[in-house]
């Protein structure tokens, strides 16, 4: 089937991306790891020998730049539905971590620690319905918060793509009733016209989101 003029453009404006172009000539699996470490610069999020979790990990962006920071002390667990090709010093659960089996395989790898931080740079299949979408991308949002909740040590962190729209402002109240500190990043190597957003809440107070029964 030929390509719309939509993919057409799109596939243009990806290829000639200075920041795709970047990612392959450093290594990287994706532009979206410059992302990471562009937040981490600011926030000093990760540091040698914490324990990440990676939620929507494929391809692998911000896995490779968490194995690099956290090193051999350190532990990297990434979940998605799709495959991802094997990382040096990432574990990789393959399924949807809102089922619990998933879950229970994500906890046999961290092997009874805390995740000092939980990341997530998941979005929606886009339906190109703007109400419908942004529902979407907020609804995976919350449910990394959940997740985030189960996972995190006391005092651990948190960093989420969410778009712009309806429900962010109530996101943000939420993620502030669970952190002591919730700050908005925009990194230079999102691209201006997208309303993709990351939260970084640090801080976690602990006490909630038990272990699923």
């Amino acid at each position: 089937m030929p390509r719309s003029k939509t993919s057409n453009a799109w596939l243009r404006e990806h290829v000639n991306d200075p920041w795709v172009q970047k990612a392959k000539a450093e290594g990287y699996r994706s532009r979206a790891a410059f992302k990471l470490k562009q937040i981490d610069a600011k926030d000093r999020l990760l540091k040698p020998g914490m324990t990440v979790v990676d939620l929507g990990a494929t391809p692998g962006g911000w896995s490779q730049v968490a194995a690099k920071i956290v090193g051999p002390a350190g532990r990297v667990v990434a979940v998605d539905l799709l495959e991802m090709e094997p990382l040096a010093g990432v574990v990789f659960v393959r399924g949807d971590f809102f089922e619990e089996s998933t879950e229970a395989a994500l906890r046999a790898a961290l092997a009874g620690r805390r995740a000092d931080i939980v990341l997530s740079d998941m979005a929606p299949n886009w339906s190109g319905v703007s109400v419908a979408d942004q529902a979407r991308s907020v609804g995976l949002a919350e449910l990394a918060l959940e997740a985030a909740q189960r996972l995190l040590a006391p005092g651990g962190s948190f960093l989420v793509k969410v778009f712009h729209g309806a429900g962010f402002e109530a996101f943000v109240k939420a993620l502030r009733e669970h952190f002591t500190q919730v700050v908005v990043r925009k990194p230079d190597a999102s691209r201006d016209r997208s309303a993709e957003t990351y939260l970084v809440a640090r801080g976690f107070r602990g006490g909630q989101g038990t272990n699923r029964a």
